[in-house]
């Protein structure tokens, strides 16, 4: 189809996929970022799927960053999150369960210059889309994370990104060069090398932010999408994006200890339940004792909470200088995670 639209690419694809005889564009759902393409709802006449979603990509090195990052090290990056996306719908999603759920992978299609994601369409089963979380449903999120992070826990992410997270120091040179001289950017490098190093590795959403779930009608249980940036890491990267996505710094300050206690009961949960069923974990994880194990994660990546806020203070302080998450909770965070820095002090 040369020269056709993306809709019309879309309801293509999605007839050949589905062996649709009628396929229709419902909406547009967004735009992808710096004018990467689109994502559209679809409906067809095949009864199990009378509602789709299709995440049509067309990169290109011409679009406009909103924040001016217009290089070739960001149009990179940008194109491997969707050959990554692509692996990580054929390989890893069929793994989560509905304690982690993440949409369907129905078909892929791809060429020298597109490409296009079939996926379920979550929102039949969850909806709910809200622009601010109570702290209870925050818990929600979190509780999703820990399933996630159990799931994929000593995963070798073979295909993924070697490192999870948009933000890590390795692709963000640029910004870490644009950052004024401070204690933050002289400690990068350790701040990456304590989350990297941590014994427990598991696979991050890499993109956590509130954006990305979606909640049932009754808002007890959440679904994530967009898996640009998921690959090998500590989680809790993940949690505090999540939280400075959800959060004032005032509830930042208020709520982080109470939210931190609810994603390690989830996360104790949801290891003990993996663990009592996987000996090859166990013998991965060398112990005879699987509670002590548990017992260990959590003492490293609680320590790493302070170093990952810390971490992503470092990149915003690059990209976005004045961004609003760069407040007196972040300064904090990052004044006591430097206090184990072997450089001089803050």
């Amino acid at each position: 189809m040369s020269g056709a639209s993306a809709e019309e690419r879309a309801i293509d694809f999605v007839k050949k996929a589905l062996d649709a005889q009628k396929v229709e564009i419902h909406s547009h759902l967004q735009a992808l970022w710096s004018g990467q393409g689109h994502v559209f709802r679809l409906t067809t006449n095949v009864p199990s799927h009378q509602q789709v979603v299709v995440k049509y990509i067309a990169p290109t090195d011409q679009s406009t960053h909103p924040r001016g990052w217009n290089t070739s090290t960001s149009y990179k990056r940008k194109l491997h999150s969707y050959q990554v996306e692509s692996h990580w719908y054929t390989h890893y999603a069929c793994r989560c369960t509905e304690h982690c759920k993440v949409p369907v992978l129905l078909g892929l299609e791809h060429d020298r210059h597109t490409r296009l994601i079939l996926l379920e369409d979550l929102a039949i089963a969850y909806p709910y889309r809200p622009a601010k979380l109570t702290v209870d449903q925050v818990k929600i999120c979190l509780r999703w994370l820990a399933e996630f992070h159990a799931l994929f826990l000593i995963d070798a992410g073979d295909g993924l990104w070697p490192r999870g997270c948009y933000w890590h120091l390795a692709t963000r040179q640029d910004e870490w060069q644009a950052m004024k001289d401070s204690a933050v950017k002289r400690a990068a490098s350790w701040l990456d090398e304590r989350l990297q190093n941590t014994r427990f590795q598991t696979l991050v959403h890499g993109d956590a932010k509130l954006a990305n779930f979606c909640f049932d009608q009754n808002i007890t249980h959440a679904a994530a999408v967009d898996f640009q940036y998921v690959g090998k890491g500590c989680g809790m990267s993940d949690v505090v994006y999540l939280l400075g996505s959800c959060l004032s710094e005032q509830d930042c300050e208020r709520y982080d200890q109470l939210l931190l206690d609810a994603y390690f009961s989830a996360l104790r949960l949801a290891l003990a339940r993996r663990l009592d069923n996987d000996i090859h974990l166990q013998a991965i994880l060398q112990s005879d004792e699987p509670g002590g194990l548990i017992e260990q994660l959590e003492t490293q990546w609680r320590a790493l909470y302070a170093i990952a806020w810390t971490d992503f203070y470092r990149f915003l302080s690059g990209w976005m200088p004045g961004h609003a998450k760069i407040n007196r909770y972040t300064k904090k965070l990052a004044e006591q995670a430097l206090q184990s820095w072997p450089g001089e002090g803050c």
